[in-house]
């Protein structure tokens, strides 16, 4: 019987370990993932990968863990120009006072662009493939993820004030459309509805949205039940907590991508679990910002899609998704006192596959499964902190750092080797950051 003939592909990894993360829990010794053109075709031990296929190129990973690269479900990627503007602040005093006023007086197209350059370089060297955005002047942001070939969900912004983004209702709308449809079919880009917040978007808002929603087939993006404080005001205003008036709107669906949710009761747990509503958990600048503690276990024990993201950098004050798996695991434990509580599995679940769900992805990226798209991380665990190695998820998410991964691909195009960014200029990016940072100083 004659061998079957090689099948020609673009890219073989070979890695010590695969953690595909469907199912769950499942550590592969030994296996290679092979990738042709933007997807992968093959997750396969090694052996039987070497003589089933021909690579134009092989990386060999002897001492690494391979993930899919890591879903960033929440973030505001520009304000990493504001990183540790003001700290140790609650959040209205550092949201009024200081964020927004400093924005007022840089915010346009090129700190935009600039700050999500910065960004891109943190998160691939971190093992981030993918950002879900909300900020100002997304026409800029998506054109600066699209010429980094970075993988992001583009928020596009509703807010009942004058911004140097829109000055009235109509014109935020009419530039969300025009955003919309200008990335429309593009492979690495969609799009949400990003209104800031229940405290901040009126009902006509939130009624439009829930209408363009459906009609364009994009999530909703928002901050929900962030503080005590918040939930009380609204409360005062209109005699529901903020989650009450957006189920009033019919916004409580499986569109919904809501953001924080410190402050929930069981019967509200119960209704994001039934309508399919996703809860992006940010431990860390919760913890910052004194906001209070996301219900995690709970969620998950109630069957709600959980995801992770680190907001932005003005108040966590990085991008590290590595940080924030540990960070929510720890304190998921503490907050249902319970040591088994979020383990290290269902963190990089979270960071991975549920993030993905929760922005409309989870189809395309989140897990290594064939046909889906290839964006992966490596991440070395010979190094001494993760040293001696029992269990490779408990290592990742308990004491490997994202200064161990190694290795990154987006669509199967190699974007950090060894370390080193394969199509960034770190010391532009560098010089550019020095000048915002004379210029956000002078005022």
């Amino acid at each position: 019987m004659s061998e079957l003939p090689l099948q020609d592909i673009d890219l073989l990894i070979e890695a010590r370990w695969v953690l595909p993360i469907e199912p769950s829990g499942v550590v592969l010794d030994d296996h290679a993932v092979a990738v042709d053109g933007d997807r992968i075709v093959g997750v396969l031990p090694i052996a039987a990968a070497r003589a089933a296929y021909r690579a134009r190129e092989t990386v060999a990973l002897p001492e690494h863990a391979l993930i899919p690269g890591l879903v960033n479900a929440h973030t505001h990627n520009p304000m990493t120009l504001l990183r540790g503007l003001a700290d140790d602040l609650p959040l209205m005093t550092w949201l009024t006072e200081h964020i927004w006023p400093a924005e007022a007086k840089v915010l346009g197209a090129e700190f935009v662009r600039d700050g999500v350059e910065l960004a891109v370089a943190e998160m691939l060297r971190g093992g981030t493939t993918c950002a879900n955005e909300n900020y100002f002047f997304p026409d800029a942001i998506g054109a600066t993820y699209r010429k980094l070939g970075f993988r992001a969900v583009v928020g596009l912004p509703v807010i009942e004030f004058p911004t140097p983004w829109a000055k009235t209702q109509d014109e935020y709308f009419e530039r969300a459309a025009a955003v919309h449809d200008s990335f429309r079919g593009e492979a690495l880009l969609t799009t949400a509805f990003a209104p800031h917040a229940p405290y901040t978007v009126s009902d006509e808002s939130f009624a439009r949205i829930r209408l363009l929603a459906d009609q364009l087939d994009v999530p909703v993006h928002l901050h929900l039940h962030e503080t005590a404080h918040e939930v009380e005001d609204e409360k005062q205003k209109s005699g529901l907590r903020p989650f009450q008036r957006l189920q009033k709107l019919g916004l409580v669906n499986d569109r919904l991508i809501a953001v924080h949710m410190t402050q929930l009761t069981d019967g509200e747990i119960a209704a994001c679990a039934e309508a399919g509503v996703s809860v992006v958990h940010c431990p860390e600048s919760n913890l910052k910002l004194a906001s209070g503690f996301c219900p995690a276990e709970k969620l998950r024990r109630a069957g709600v899609n959980l995801a992770l993201g680190t907001d932005g950098c003005a108040s966590n004050n990085d991008l590290d998704m590595f940080g924030e798996m540990r960070t929510a695991a720890l304190l998921a434990k503490a907050v249902a006192q319970d040591a088994s509580a979020f383990d290290a599995a269902f963190a990089l679940h979270a960071a991975t596959l549920g993030s993905a769900k929760a922005i409309g992805l989870d189809a395309r990226i989140g897990s290594i499964e064939i046909g889906k798209q290839a964006d992966l991380a490596a991440v070395r665990l010979s190094d001494i902190e993760t040293q001696p190695l029992f269990h490779v998820a408990s290592q990742l998410v308990y004491a490997a750092g994202r200064r161990q991964v190694s290795d990154v691909w987006i669509a199967g195009k190699r974007k950090l080797a060894d370390r080193v960014l394969v199509d960034m200029d770190l010391d532009a990016i560098g010089a550019r950051t020095r000048a915002w940072r004379e210029r956000i100083a002078a005022h």
